[in-house]
């Protein structure tokens, strides 16, 4: 991400803080309580079951768009991109003789810019693959419904 030995300016670690802060409050807004609910008609061994298996897509979609923040990150060079931008302002806010108007300011917009659209990009792919990772979690619970059927009305017969 930004070069060997040097220490992320607080631009970029802020960046990736936000960045973790936010992807984690996204894949813990579902509490236990609340998933079991949505599944009342199964049985408490089959809810628990059924959590692991979202447990674990929820886990690997968000290692999936840890790497792909990071390989854009990387693709980018957003950190030294960020370490410079931080290294200009500090360097304008010591100079008492520039002007507030400077190329900090197109170049700062233009990051913002650039930001957002990594952004929208950023989104693209999670909802790309929770659309993937969820209809495969959607076929399992279909399969799992028609098993319980299939067994109640075997039973029943």
């Amino acid at each position: 991400m930004e070069n060997s030995g040097s220490v992320p300016g607080s631009r970029q670690t802020n960046l990736k803080k936000s960045f973790d802060r936010s992807l984690r409050s996204l894949f813990t807004a579902c509490s236990f309580e609340e998933f079991r609910k949505a599944f009342p008609c199964f049985t408490a061994s089959e809810q628990d079951r059924l959590h692991q298996l979202f447990a674990q897509v929820v886990s690997s979609l968000h290692q999936d768009i840890e790497e792909q923040f990071e390989s854009i990150f990387v693709g980018t060079q957003a950190g030294e991109i960020l370490d410079t931008v931080e290294e200009l302002v500090e360097e304008q806010t010591l100079d008492p003789l520039h002007s507030k108007k400077s190329n900090v300011e197109e170049t700062a917009k233009k990051l913002l810019e650039a930001k957002k659209n990594e952004v929208n990009h950023l989104k693209e792919l999670l909802e790309k693959k929770e659309k993937q990772d969820f209809s495969g979690a959607e076929n399992l619970v279909n399969e799992l419904k028609n098993n319980n059927l299939n067994y109640l009305t075997g039973y029943q017969t």
